[in-house]
């Protein structure tokens, strides 16, 4: 149930992958029935049920593999992670590049800004581009992400979202991690965890 993205360039056909936690099989034919070839796979966390189609991914298309170098170290442990809830997971391969604020990562012509987002997990990071902004497990339609898994902290959650993302515009769409999409407008005026009244 988490949501996995793909943003393509309709020029040149390159794309990027945005958190493929399960399912290869459909982002593949879904990547083949929009003619695009994946140069990025990004994951906004580490946690296996955003990442753990990674190693899938990468066999099947040889992209560069990104994650903030916080939480790179989860990847070598998705299967037990995933075990632990009853669920399974294959481990990732390391990652190609180790993101930090500010990166860009750039595909066609698209250009994604890196921007770090912790507290639901330490690596956490949100993309921004030209009014879209894909946030992981950092901010939900009327919520936000756990604290309580390690390296979770609700100040620092509460801190980024507030100072990095609510200052981006009240027209920005939120592509979340798990859940509908929703507006920095929307979540300012009335997410009872971090709304600006």
């Amino acid at each position: 149930m988490a949501n996995c993205f793909i943003v393509g360039c309709e020029k040149t056909g390159e794309a990027a992958v945005i958190d493929p936690g399960d399912e290869s099989d459909r982002i593949l034919l879904t990547l083949a029935g929009l003619k695009l070839k994946v140069k990025y796979i990004i994951n906004t966390h580490g946690h296996f049920d955003h990442v753990g189609a990674n190693k899938k991914m990468k066999d099947a298309t040889g992209a560069d593999l990104l994650i903030h170098s916080l939480d790179a170290p989860m990847l070598g442990y998705l299967s037990r992670s995933a075990s632990a809830w009853g669920l399974n997971a294959e481990d990732s391969p390391p990652p190609d590049r180790l993101l930090k604020d500010g990166d860009e990562v750039k595909f066609g012509n698209i250009s994604l800004k890196v921007i770090h987002t912790p507290g639901h997990s330490p690596g956490g990071i949100s993309l921004h581009s030209n009014g879209f902004l894909f946030v992981g497990d950092t901010l939900f339609a009327g919520s936000i992400g756990r604290t309580d898994f390690p390296g979770g902290d609700f100040d620092t959650l509460v801190s980024s979202i507030r100072k990095k993302l609510f200052v981006l515009g009240d027209d920005v769409r939120v592509f979340t991690g798990h859940g509908p999409e929703t507006t920095i407008g929307d979540e300012k005026r009335h997410n009872p965890f971090v709304g600006i009244r």
